[in-house]
């Protein structure tokens, strides 16, 4: 889940000042994790420790209670009565990743994601973008090529995925929606050479470009077998000591390597 934790720290800069170009630094000083990796890791805990999604999420959601969360999920995060609140944006899709890494069929993969969204993403689209997202970084670990990635997604989720990067670019804009996020990340995936040609396509699309790296970055190390060593070296780097523990803990037992 490094790819993603990464993508979501590279797009951090472009979030709020969308750019149209795949020509910029992977990192600077402005460079930050946000609500993407904090929510990723608190999945991936509670896949290593066997804790309920939503203690896990609400656990460490309150410990970084400035990670830029949106407000109706600010809400649900300090209720103490938390219900899930029917909705169809695109954080069920950004912290789904580390399902996609730790289970082992089909079917598991496809419980837990709706399991991670359901907790706050109940709506039917909500479910989706977390259960596309998570099968097909399932299926890029487990050595299916793009074709066949993009006709299974395609048939089982209903998202068109012929369009190109260079198609979808001149006219995205921000998109908070599942629907209108989670295509275009595995798009920028699927037309990519690598996993850092993959970032680049997801921030180059001038959306919300945070969670499209995120999603695209899960999804690329999956199908490349990991991130570039300096990448994943100075997304760690960027951590705090609580964020860094549980991605090194889940690497060392869902990791690629090797």
């Amino acid at each position: 889940m490094i790819g993603a934790i990464a993508g979501d720290i590279i797009g951090s800069v472009y979030e709020h000042r969308p750019i149209k170009t795949k020509d910029f630094e992977l990192f600077d000083d402005r460079s930050t994790f946000t609500d993407d990796t904090v929510l990723t890791v608190a999945c991936a805990e509670a896949i290593l420790s066997g804790a309920p999604y939503i203690d896990a999420v609400r656990r460490f959601g309150r410990r970084h209670p400035h990670a830029g969360y949106g407000g109706s999920f600010l809400r649900w995060l300090f209720s103490e009565n938390p219900q899930p609140y029917h909705s169809w944006g695109n954080g069920a899709a950004m912290r789904v990743s580390p399902v996609g890494f730790a289970f082992s069929t089909e079917v598991e993969v496809l419980r837990e994601a709706r399991r991670t969204a359901e907790i706050t993403h109940n709506h039917p689209e909500g479910i989706k973008g977390a259960s596309a997202t998570a099968l097909a970084i399932f299926l890029a670990r487990t050595g299916h090529g793009k074709d066949a990635i993009r006709e299974r997604i395609t048939k089982d989720f209903g998202y068109d995925l012929e369009r190109t990067v260079d198609e979808i670019r001149p006219s995205y804009s921000f998109d908070i929606s599942c629907q209108g996020t989670v295509p275009e990340a595995i798009i920028a995936f699927l037309d990519a050479r690598s996993y850092e040609d993959a970032v680049r396509n997801a921030v180059s699309l001038g959306g919300d470009s945070d969670t499209l790296a995120c999603i695209t970055g899960g999804i690329a190390e999956a199908f490349y077998g990991g991130v570039p060593e300096d990448t994943a070296a100075r997304a760690l780097r960027l951590l705090t000591p609580d964020l860094r523990q549980v991605v090194q803990a889940f690497q060392r037992r869902y990791g690629l390597e090797g």
